[in-house]
């Protein structure tokens, strides 16, 4: 059996992420804690309680997915420290968290990358409005074609997420968006779903924050990994510092390469899944991708029974 860890982005989040895990394992408990001293105010409370609006705003969001993440990755490490993954991989945000489960950077290093990440994201949005859209029922080659043929001027839209065969996210300008609408509706489009949300995350209305962050990456300290990270932009296995760096500075404007993420890790034997954190997106899209893939969600104590069965 070989085994990958998947660690989950954003839109994952829920209000009580990681609570019940850090009152049952003092493992858990120890990494939030850890998280509030490295920024100086408690991200657990937000994580935890609240308020709703509070935890969604990206600068938070990314920080508290992290570390619910990691946090579920240290009790597994203590509870089951046998269980290895062949491979890692995370979803958008949640490739941080993979890179610090490599072991290519600790704990601190990881989350305040997150953490930056969000806050250039956010201000890349305030200088640059965009949006998102979810499309099913489309696949990318017809989705790309439609993006290509709206935009006008200074406009940009492109594919953010190949999330999983007829599940396509679109990112970029509001108008271009309203325009390809109306054309992916009368092309067969299933559902179009408009995200809740101001930034166009994975395009180049992101190219400022890209660049903002491509320094604070050079400045991080990272070292080979000891486990391979498949990276969202190239598919491939990031098994040097500089595969890491470089996935990292093309991430923010480039498409998140889910699809064929989880068909890499099938040409590695992957034959098990286990999502890290909040939630069970990701086993839900890899089980469209691949449908004899085993997968288990770990992010709260209830779910040892699902750990126990592998």
């Amino acid at each position: 059996m070989k085994t990958a860890f998947i660690f989950p982005g954003q839109g994952s989040q829920r209000v009580g992420m990681g609570l019940e895990l850090a009152q049952e394992y003092e493992a858990a408990q120890e990494i939030f804690a850890q998280a509030d001293r490295i920024l100086g105010f408690s991200l657990s409370n937000i994580a935890w309680y609240g308020p709703e609006a509070e935890l969604n705003d990206t600068i938070n969001t990314q920080p508290a997915l992290f570390t619910h993440s990691l946090a579920a990755l240290k009790v597994i490490q203590t509870k089951f420290p046998d269980l290895l993954p062949t491979a890692i991989a995370g979803h958008s945000m949640g490739e941080i968290s993979a890179i610090a489960a490599s072991g290519a950077f600790n704990f601190g290093e990881g989350l305040r990358l997150a953490r930056t990440r969000g806050e250039l994201m956010k201000r890349a949005s305030e200088l640059s409005p965009g949006g998102m859209v979810a499309i099913l029922g489309l696949e990318v080659p017809v989705v790309e074609k439609i993006c290509t043929s709206v935009v006008v001027d200074n406009e940009s839209l492109q594919v953010a997420n190949d999330n999983c065969p007829g599940q396509v996210v679109i990112s970029g300008s509001a108008s271009a968006l309203d325009r390809a609408i109306p054309i992916l509706q009368q092309t067969g489009a299933r559902r179009i779903i408009k995200l809740a949300v101001s930034i166009a995350a994975h395009s180049p209305l992101m190219s400022s924050a890209q660049l903002s962050f491509n320094r604070v990456v050079n400045d991080t300290s990272i070292i080979d990994p000891t486990i391979p990270i498949i990276g969202n932009v190239s598919a491939k296995p990031l098994s040097t510092v500089q595969d890491i760096r470089r996935d990292l500075q093309e991430q923010l404007t480039q498409r998140v390469r889910w699809t064929e993420s989880v068909l890499e890790l099938k040409s590695l034997g992957i034959t098990h899944y286990i999502e890290l954190g909040i939630g069970s997106v990701l086993g839900g899209l890899v089980k469209r991708i691949d449908q004899t893939a085993k997968t288990i969600s770990f992010g709260a104590p209830q779910d040892f029974i699902s750990l126990l069965s592998i």
